[in-house]
């Protein structure tokens, strides 16, 4: 019936919402504490630990790159439980200590299955859900990242401090094998043929794996996702330095909070007033959030710049990640989505290592002044890519 159709809560579409806040949990937790276990159990350099970090992101991307183009051959569902085993699989290795590039390849291997099943469950989620409730169902399965992100530091801030590597590692293993049972449960109806356009694309080309269209905001999502890796981790090292350990437990907390309270308004004002309306405000605040940061000797401070770098890089991240879908044809949306988290985890995955070599001439406390001049360039590069365009866009929007 056509009711049924327009239903949005449907025990696949939860499924799936699950097993994505389960991997970006446990992705965010592994992003804040595998620095510190490589300086502690691998004696890694700064830069050694940043990669450590940052190549699990590199494999996340390779991960994407290469889900992208053969997952409707293989089967939707089929690559999930690939890619999940792969992540229990992987994520087993942890436990053995076999040296600094066993560690690396092992981080690497580990990305690439979370790049294969966090494709794979936002391609079914887009495909389940009903044509007339696909914005608003998309926009509930994005705040189950949203949650992973702030939830995901906290636990592993939180562990690091209270208890040891292996159980940090025994409890992301126990959640993937969570994440691979019930995927099995989830029933994914066949994709009905591949488009023209798409079968008829043999030879290679860039715009099979990117939208060109989204690739002006994508380099702006790299600059703020590359800021937003020194706090990722290096947030660990810096509270350590300033005695604010109690309070860094919560900076992902708060963090989270300042997320969760501001996006419904910013996504509202993006759609009446334009992408430069929510972008303009959300850099200022990203980068004096990271200046407060720099400055933090109290706990009460800590807590005000994450709250502050919520409400800026946590609205730039999703009002970028619009406007990339916004710019597109309605044919190639999932193309330019998975532009834009390659663009993410670029930054993400780069931003340690670089920032690695970085520390030991500046420290913490400059680092975060640095990377606060770094975002306020930024917004002139924004503007230069795209705001000046932005009202364009709106204009045809309205008209």
């Amino acid at each position: 019936m056509s009711h049924a159709k327009e239903k949005l809560w449907s025990k696949d579409f939860v499924i799936m919402s699950i097993i994505n806040f389960i991997i970006l949990v446990i992705f965010y937790l592994l992003m804040v504490t595998m620095a510190s276990f490589a300086v502690k159990e691998y004696h890694a350099s700064t830069s050694q630990a940043g990669l450590v970090t940052g190549i699990y992101i590199i494999g996340t991307l390779i991960g994407r790159l290469g889900t992208g183009r053969v997952i409707d051959q293989f089967g939707r569902k089929k690559v999930l439980i690939i890619g999940l085993a792969l992540f229990v699989l992987t994520m087993s290795l942890y436990f053995i200590n076999a040296g600094i590039t066993v560690l690396l390849l092992c981080r690497l291997v580990h990305g690439i299955s979370v790049g294969i099943a966090s494709t794979a469950t936002g391609t079914i989620v887009a495909q389940i859900l009903p044509q007339s409730r696909k914005g608003e169902g998309i926009g509930y399965y994005s705040m189950s990242a949203t949650l992973g992100t702030a939830i995901g530091p906290f636990i592993g801030i939180m562990m690091s401090q209270h208890s040891s590597y292996s159980m940090i590692f025994l409890l992301c293993m126990l959640l993937g094998i969570i994440c691979l049972v019930i995927s099995l449960m989830a029933k994914v109806p066949p994709v009905p043929g591949v488009p023209d356009s798409q079968a008829s694309s043999k030879g290679f080309s860039i715009s099979q794996y990117l939208e060109p269209k989204a690739i002006p905001v994508a380099i702006i999502t790299i600059f703020i996702a590359f800021g937003y890796a020194g706090i990722l981790s290096f947030i660990n090292f810096f509270a350590k330095e300033r005695d604010l350990v109690a309070a860094s437990s919560f900076f992902f907390l708060v963090y989270a909070i300042a997320i969760l309270v501001t996006r419904p308004f910013t996504g509202r004002l993006m759609d009446t007033k334009g992408a430069n309306f929510v972008m303009y405000p959300c850099f200022v605040l990203f980068a004096l959030g990271l200046l407060l940061l720099s400055t933090s000797h109290s706990g009460v401070v800590l807590l005000l710049s994450g709250a502050m770098i919520g409400a800026g890089y946590g609205n730039l991240s999703s009002t970028a990640q619009a406007i990339a879908v916004k710019l597109t044809p309605p044919h190639r949306m999932g193309l330019a989505t998975s532009t834009y988290f390659i663009a993410l985890d670029g930054g993400l995955g780069v931003g340690p290592y670089l920032l690695g070599y970085i520390i030991p001439l500046l420290g913490y406390g400059k680092l975060y002044v640095s990377l606060s001049i770094f975002i306020f360039i930024t917004i002139a590069i924004y503007f230069i890519l795209h705001g000046r365009k932005d009202h364009l866009i709106l204009e045809k929007k309205v008209g």
